[in-house]
């Protein structure tokens, strides 16, 4: 009904901007009467013909009122006609749509149905790092951090450190308290193995040595320590190995030190040390995967086949060591 009136109220005002135009009346008088009746008779227009559009064409807004305006008001005379010839049969008369009841469609390919993806995480596509990546409910993320707790510090810390990267302020607190805690753990022992030096005796001294030596080393090889902290821990690691080694030289003590130099960059030294570590009775199986390393870092390749083939063939067939396999032998 408004529409209506609008319309109405549209050609009104457009016959009477096409009397002032013929009149008598100054030419600067003339314009300005048909220009404001042409101009208010397009807005009557545009708004009655806004209200009766479709949803999708009146929105967003002001588009599609300004631009049934346009129309009728910068084509003088004719504009207002063409607007309501154009589109009022289309609002009134609007094409009729036969309806279908069947479709035919092809047979689709198996499957035909979307596979079904579980919202736990143990059922997820990928890994924890991915799941920590990608998923956007903060559950998940928290999951995987917990998912964390039973695996090896050596796998869980970079999960863990890439948790701290999360958006999310409980996964990044998590993820801070669970690596604190492994810190922590090593720490303690290391304070503790410090404190029983002062009263053990010689030989007990010597073994607390080689425990701090290791529990240095792991604070290094799993990833708690970085930059000047991990050079410090390297550092304390391989003094206190050097220790231990006058009272006991050990096969293991020596692989220890020469995974400890191999870290700091010796390879001379780590060399030596696992030299004597086979002379004190260590299997060369372990030793092998360390010469190779060492043999790749100084560009030796062709070292590399002949020190992994005397490995066991059951061994080269699991992980970490089955690709390296694939590749060099």
């Amino acid at each position: 009904m408004i529409s209506k009136w609008l319309f109405s109220g549209a050609a009104l005002l457009e016959v009477g901007s096409w009397a002032s135009a013929v009149s008598d009346l100054p030419i600067h008088q003339a314009a300005l009467l048909y220009a404001s009746a042409h101009g208010l008779g397009s807005a009557m227009l545009a708004a009655g013909i806004w209200l009766l559009l479709p949803r999708r064409y009146r929105y967003p807004l002001p588009w599609s009122l300004l631009f049934i305006f346009s129309i009728s008001f910068f084509i003088p005379l004719i504009g207002m006609i063409g607007v309501a010839l154009a589109l009022f049969p289309a609002l009134y008369l609007p094409r009729k749509r036969k309806v279908q009841s069947w479709e035919a469609t092809a047979v689709p390919e198996l499957p035909f149905r979307p596979r079904e993806r579980k919202q736990e995480l143990m059922f997820s596509d990928g890994g924890l790092q991915d799941v920590l990546r990608h998923a956007r409910d903060p559950d998940q993320r928290l999951t995987a951090i917990f998912a964390t707790r039973r695996m090896r510090s050596k796998e869980a810390i970079p999960i863990l450190k890439l948790a701290l990267r999360d958006p999310s302020d409980d996964v990044r607190l998590l993820a801070y308290s669970m690596l604190d805690q492994r810190e922590s753990r090593i720490n303690q022992r290391i304070e503790r193995a410090l404190a029983d030096m002062e009263s053990a005796s010689t030989d007990r001294q010597f073994a607390l040595h080689g425990q701090l030596a290791r529990w240095y080393w792991e604070l290094a090889y799993v990833g708690l320590a970085q930059g000047s902290v991990l050079e410090h821990v390297l550092q304390q690691a391989w003094s206190h190995v050097m220790a231990a080694l006058q009272g006991n030289s050990g096969g293991e003590l020596h692989l220890l030190a020469g995974r400890i130099a191999m870290e700091q960059g010796n390879l001379d030294e780590a060399l030596a040390q696992f030299d004597q570590s086979a002379q004190a009775g260590m299997d060369a199986v372990q030793l092998a995967p360390y010469r190779a390393e060492i043999a790749f870092l100084r560009q030796r390749y062709e070292e590399i086949p002949d020190m992994l083939a005397t490995m066991p063939a059951e061994l080269l067939q699991r992980p970490p060591f089955a690709a390296l396999a694939r590749y060099w032998l």
